[in-house]
């Protein structure tokens, strides 16, 4: 080049999980000038029934989310604003709802899980994914220059193996690259399981008589050890959740989700009716296929980063309880940064440095909303000691607001 100038090595980066921190990993490389590959099992992106739930996107999220797709329209047409957070006590016997604290300077939107999915997937080019493709394992070159992946086509049982310059590991809480450099690595089960739903409701009437704020509030009901949460969603769609006290159950699979039964759903309906007012009752009863989620987190890991090539984002790198609203806006943010990282880094051969930053400023700020979801999840479910919802006061109360997570005005 002229000048005397030398010419900036891009890099190739393999995405395992073609999910939501799959896809923000993507777009975050692509922006800094690398080509990516993103490596997911299922044969196509989703499509038809929407799948997947509710997901509350914070502010800066929104702004990152922007940047990626060069608008703001698809996004705003997409969700429903959340401005308001409100924590209120269900009565049992009344069947009446009371607030304990309301904050209405709250800046989230609502969007279903798989509208977000299509608005990422959708502004990437095609011929990054290797859809139907099952991630089997990786390997470190000696001198460390570049990762080797392999993987096995679903539909043929081909195998194929795809070499880059870094690993991202977004394949969720289950993370088998994870579990490569952590064999030990256990998620600690919450104390209690989510049923939820999504549910299109025009036909309920009488909704917004209990919830009146629906369309801008992100409501949590707190009845005796246990809450559930409510929101709506574009094209008329409620997301609820309800959190249930038990025993951890015996998952079968990959997955933290359970298969459910007929007589399990019915269980639960006749529960709903002891705990929540009669609106919630029917919008949980009126809900087509509900499923139901084992709730885990982990201790906090030391790194992020492994063997100056491989790199967890999302999930993969710090299991949370969902309390906080932090699991998708982390690792929206995840992807972020460590774009910002390597761009700033520029070479590929300067690849650790721009690693080791995106560790530096990303592990202090997940540690801590890690841990602030898991005590905040605690509180409401009735689990810590210290907080008697009878006893407690409107200072006690404010400590069930969203804002008071760590870093909630972000971190970049």
């Amino acid at each position: 080049m002229d000048g005397g100038e030398t010419k900036v090595k891009k890099g190739t980066a393999v995405v395992v999980g073609g999910s939501i921190a799959g896809l923000s990993c993507a777009h975050a490389l692509t922006g800094a000038g690398w080509k990516v590959m993103v490596i997911e099992k299922s044969r196509s992106p989703p499509t038809g029934t929407p799948t997947g739930a509710g997901i509350g996107l914070d502010p800066l999220s929104q702004k990152i989310i922007e940047t990626w797709l060069g608008e703001s329209d698809s996004l705003i047409n997409s969700t429903l604003p959340l401005t308001i957070d409100q924590n209120q006590a269900t009565d049992c016997e009344k069947r009446m709802n009371s607030i304990l604290t309301r904050d209405e300077h709250f800046d989230f939107r609502a969007v279903h899980w798989s509208d977000l999915h299509s608005l990422l997937y959708n502004s990437l080019p095609d011929d990054i994914f290797l859809w139907g493709h099952r991630f089997v394992s990786f390997s470190i070159s000696h001198d460390k220059n570049c990762v080797n992946v392999v993987t096995e086509i679903d539909e043929s049982g081909e195998i194929v193996e795809i070499v880059g310059d870094l690993l991202v590991a977004a394949d969720g809480c289950l993370s088998s690259i994870r579990r490569k450099f952590l064999p030990d690595f256990k998620l600690r089960y919450s104390g209690y399981c989510a049923w939820r739903g999504v549910l299109d409701f025009d036909t309920i009437t009488d909704l917004k008589q209990a919830y009146p704020d629906l369309g801008k509030c992100l409501y949590f009901d707190l009845g005796y050890k246990t809450h559930s949460v409510l929101y709506e969603l574009p094209r008329k769609r409620i997301n609820w959740i309800w959190y249930i006290n038990q025993p951890e159950p015996d998952l079968k699979g990959n997955s933290v989700t359970m298969k459910v039964s007929n007589e399990m759903i019915e269980r639960m309906h006749e529960e709903a009716e002891k705990f929540w007012v009669p609106e919630l009752v029917r919008v949980i009863k009126e809900t087509k296929d509900p499923f139901l989620n084992v709730i885990y987190d982990c201790e906090p890991i030391e790194q992020l980063c492994w063997d100056e090539l491989v790199v967890l984002v999302g999930d993969a790198a710090h299991p949370t309880t969902p309390h906080g609203l932090r699991s998708t806006n982390m690792a929206i943010n995840d992807a972020a940064i460590l774009g910002k990282c390597i761009e700033k880094w520029g070479s590929v051969n300067n690849l650790k440095a721009g690693l080791d930053e995106y560790q530096t400023t990303r592990l202090p700020v997940v540690s801590k909303q890690v841990l602030h979801s898991r005590q905040l999840g605690r509180v409401k479910q009735g689990l810590r000691g210290d907080f008697d919802m009878k006893m407690a006061s409107p200072d006690d109360f404010r400590e069930l607001q969203q804002r008071n997570m760590p870093f909630f005005l972000g971190s970049t």
